[in-house]
């Protein structure tokens, strides 16, 4: 009877991570792995717009004209353009940690990854064009590719065509934020054969 009393009690399941929506509630959070499951059981739609941001299940804004046109001819280009050695992936889910996983515009990584395999730290460039998303995209995403070490972010306005370069990340944020119109060449550090100008995009498709 006494061995029975010494017996360590077993172990309680851990109670899933909580994420505090606007409303101050707290939210289960969900991890990438949970998503994908639900997604292969049916319970999410594949191709559903949503992205996972923080443990919630965060819809995406809907996507108007200006920023598929730029979408449409930045990828042409950048397949056209990219070097033996380098990847260009559109909407491809960044698996930054267990409950973040965006699914920005562009990704560039090297080719001998896969795309699931791509992290913050190894990522040479992550691209958002905004439209009705730019406020996401700035005050949300940027502080949260930072945290996870992304060396360069671009948030592309669609309609103005202008471009916000985010570089130098740190925990607090990134250290440099330049804007550079469309007029003016973009050339990311890590990979400057991707060198662009907005404005004669419309020319090469």
């Amino acid at each position: 009877m006494n061995e029975i009393f010494r017996r360590p009690a077993p172990e309680l399941p851990k109670a899933p991570a909580t994420t505090r929506a606007g409303d101050g509630l707290p939210r289960r959070a969900w991890t990438g792995d949970e998503v994908q499951g639900m997604i292969e059981a049916g319970i999410i739609r594949h191709g559903e717009p949503f992205e996972l941001i923080g443990g919630d299940l965060v819809a995406m804004a809907a996507k108007g004209n200006h920023h598929e046109t730029l979408k449409v001819s930045l990828n042409y280009f950048w397949i056209r353009q990219a070097p033996a050695g380098l990847m260009v992936a559109s909407e491809t889910p960044l698996r930054l940690g267990p409950n973040d996983e965006p699914e920005p515009e562009f990704i560039v990584y090297p080719q001998g990854m896969k795309p699931g395999d791509v992290r913050g730290d190894t990522v040479l460039l992550v691209v958002e064009i905004a439209d009705s998303s730019l406020p996401t995209d700035h005050n949300v995403k940027a502080p949260l590719y930072a945290r996870f070490g992304v060396r360069e972010y671009w948030v592309i306005n669609a309609r103005r065509l202008v471009t916000t370069v985010y570089r130098d990340p740190g925990s607090s944020g990134y250290q440099s934020r330049v804007e550079v119109p469309g007029s003016e060449l973009l050339s990311p550090l890590s990979v400057p054969s991707l060198a662009v100008r907005l404005v004669e995009l419309e020319h090469e498709t």
